[in-house]
């Protein structure tokens, strides 16, 4: 049988590799950004309740109206930006699944689309996928800011797509106003599309603040913004999701929607309709992940790791140049998770040249009891 891959360079991740290898040497997995920690139990009666009261058929294709309606009070509270409800947002299956539908919306074969590198990992084949080309601008450590120059200079006739991850994970930098004037004046000037992965919006430290395209009037008209209820409420098994675009983008985001999930699961968006109602939650996101950014920081410091600068999203970077310089990446990473019991994941996963600057990413979305062994473990280090 004749077939030819669209992937052939995609294997399995980064994520389920050490995953897989901190389950073999009983590590605590601070490789893979997920929760372990419950999500609110008001927020799982909602679904209970949505269950027992029938509501377990197909919502609507672009997702439960007064969902979609408690997302536009939220980003009018949080952002104070109108959205509209009926033809800006749609609901979609998990932010990866927002991305790719965003990505196949925009991209045609031969186009280009301009990510920056370190990038989430989904972004590059999604593009591939389409029969278009990854243009990679490469950020550098520690700061990792964006020289929007490179960025202009990266941009040919077949360009249509930037992709930003704001704030960026594994980076963990947020962008600045000055950065989405920059952002803004490229794409205007060359007619290029913006999406936005703004998953992480809330997780933004230090009297910081998330600057979204949706508050950039021009970045608002020509972006697809895209969003995760698993990150914000620590679901991310729910893998529900939406993306906020201007109507006509929404319209051809639609298009393809409809045939590759039709509609997200119907209980699941009744308790968040309601749960968004009290916006305590994710109000206080920031404060809560602070904590335990703190507290794995100090031990960290303590095991030997030289730390930079956290802005945001629930991930911490490592240098461990004075622990092993002689070690790549991803040879620390799983000497580290053999030989102490603490997984990480390697940064130069995140570069398609999978430099080697001697950085880890860290997780700490965890209990602090959790945080707490790690750091135990790790001072095995010293």
């Amino acid at each position: 049988m004749r077939f030819q891959s669209k992937l052939p360079d995609v294997g399995v991740t980064i994520f389920s590799t050490m995953s897989q290898l901190a389950a073999e040497h009983d590590a605590v997995n601070l490789s893979q950004g997920f929760p372990d920690f419950a999500c609110d139990p008001a927020l799982l009666d909602g679904v209970n309740a949505a269950m027992r009261a029938g509501y377990n058929q197909y919502a609507a294709m672009p997702g439960l109206p007064a969902l979609r309606q408690a997302i536009a009070a939220k980003v009018q509270l949080s952002l104070g930006v109108a959205v509209d409800a009926e033809q800006e947002i749609t609901v979609t299956a998990g932010a990866t699944q927002a991305l790719f539908t965003a990505i196949a919306t925009v991209l045609h074969a031969g186009d280009e689309a301009i990510i920056l590198e370190p990038a989430y990992d989904s972004y590059a084949p999604a593009i591939a996928a389409q029969g278009a080309t990854v243009v990679r601008i490469a950020l550098t450590a520690p700061s990792f800011a964006v020289d929007w120059a490179e960025v202009e200079q990266a941009v040919t006739p077949r360009t249509r797509l930037i992709i930003v991850n704001n704030p960026n994970n594994p980076a963990t930098s947020v962008f600045s106003q000055a950065d989405l004037h920059a952002l803004a004046a490229i794409a205007e000037r060359h007619d290029l599309l913006v999406l936005a992965d703004e998953v992480y919006e809330h997780l933004v430290f230090d009297q910081l603040r998330h600057h979204s395209v949706l508050s950039h009037p021009a970045l608002r008209a020509r972006s697809f913004a895209t969003y995760s209820f698993g990150k914000t409420f620590h679901a991310t098994g729910w893998k529900v999701g939406y993306c906020i675009a201007p109507p006509a983008l929404t319209a051809e985001f639609r298009k393809l929607h409809q045939y590759l999930v039709f509609s997200v699961n119907t209980p699941m968006q009744h308790a968040l309709a309601a749960y968004l109602a009290q916006p305590a939650h994710w109000q206080a996101l920031a404060s809560f992940y602070a904590a335990k950014r703190d507290q794995l920081a100090a031990g960290l410091q303590q095991a030997g790791f030289k730390l930079l600068s956290n802005q945001g999203t629930y991930f911490q970077l490592a240098d461990y140049s004075a622990i092993r310089p002689d070690l790549g990446e991803l040879q620390f990473a799983q000497w580290l998770t053999r030989e102490h019991g603490v997984a990480s994941i390697p940064v130069s996963a995140f570069y398609a040249d999978g430099r080697d600057q001697h950085l880890v990413r860290f997780c700490f979305a965890k209990q602090a009891a959790t945080l707490e062994r790690a750091i135990s473990l790790l001072a095995g280090l010293r």
